[in-house]
């Protein structure tokens, strides 16, 4: 029979739990506060006293944790040898390889970072991807066990860049997500729904592709060429943004600093190019002058 153990019972571990028990392994749980494990229990998973325990119990340890500390927490003290680990917790590229290197000191016969590309109620289900990373052999050894939760997408054996496709992946999230919000306070505060704004948040979300798309072989060449839309325009554009946003009476923050990002590529002699510049002053801060 499979055998897996997971260890860190928020919402993503009881998920990755229970879609174990489904595929029909042999599941084994442990969580630091009790309580969590009951429904998994009483659906056939093993309460593990210990975290020692949970990792012994079976040749793959899958981790969901706040991050790499809590999982040198959760472990510490903790017999690794001839185990592998495959820590699908959020964190930084740095601290991902830092954990690999704490892993590998210890003993573990592998060690694998990974970044869910879901929330736990996509766990298991058609479309989900989990970003891996690590020694390839491993993966290998046990891409059949993590396909279990999500399709996975292995990145290459440096342990970060499970956590740097991830994170990426989160930029273009949280500031859509952000930017979901902004609009709402300005709907909201003009009289709008959410329900009114809906149908058109869908079509921006879907056009986005398309700007991605157009815009990768610009960036990969170095081209800025402004034809079909230049910075200062968009500048232009952004400010109207930010003055609809200030005449609406709510919090314009978030807007002012991409308003400022876009002004400053036009005062640095962009305003003729194209909106490939602005990578110029995020890449280093202030570009020189055209």
């Amino acid at each position: 029979m499979n055998q897996i153990s997971i260890v860190g019972l928020g919402p993503m571990g009881q998920a990755m739990a229970a879609a174990y028990l489904d595929a029909g392994y042999r599941v084994t749980v442990w969580n630091r506060s009790p309580g969590k494990d009951d429904a998994l229990v009483a659906r056939g998973a093993r309460r593990a006293a210990s975290a020692a325990e949970a990792v012994a119990a079976s040749p793959l340890t899958v981790l969901s944790l706040i991050d790499a500390d809590a999982m040198r927490t959760a472990l510490d003290g903790v017999p690794l040898a001839g185990r592998v680990l495959a820590n699908l917790s959020s964190d930084v590229p740095d601290k991902a390889r830092a954990a690999a290197r704490w892993a590998e000191e210890r003993g573990a016969a592998g060690y694998l970072t990974g970044g869910v590309n879901v929330p736990p109620a996509g766990i298991g289900q058609e479309g989900a991807s989990i970003f891996v990373s690590g020694p390839g052999e491993t993966y290998e050894e046990h891409r059949a066990a993590l396909d279990v939760l999500a399709a996975t997408d292995y990145r290459g054996a440096d342990p970060g860049y499970a956590q740097l496709y991830y994170q990426l992946n989160m930029i273009m999230f949280w500031t859509a997500y952000t930017g979901w919000y902004q609009a709402l306070a300005v709907a909201r505060a003009n009289g709008l729904t959410a329900a009114d704004v809906l149908p058109y948040a869908g079509y921006t979300a879907d056009s986005m592709r398309g700007f991605y798309e157009f815009t990768t072989p610009a960036v990969d060449a170095g081209d800025h060429d402004g034809s079909a839309a230049r910075l200062a325009m968009c500048a232009a554009s952004l400010e109207h943004v930010l003055h609809t946003a200030a005449d609406s009476g709510v919090d314009t923050s978030i807007l002012a600093a991409h308003a400022d990002l876009y002004r400053r590529g036009v005062e640095a002699g962009f305003g003729a190019d194209g909106t490939t510049r602005l990578l110029g002053l995020l890449e280093a801060g202030t570009p020189a002058k055209a």
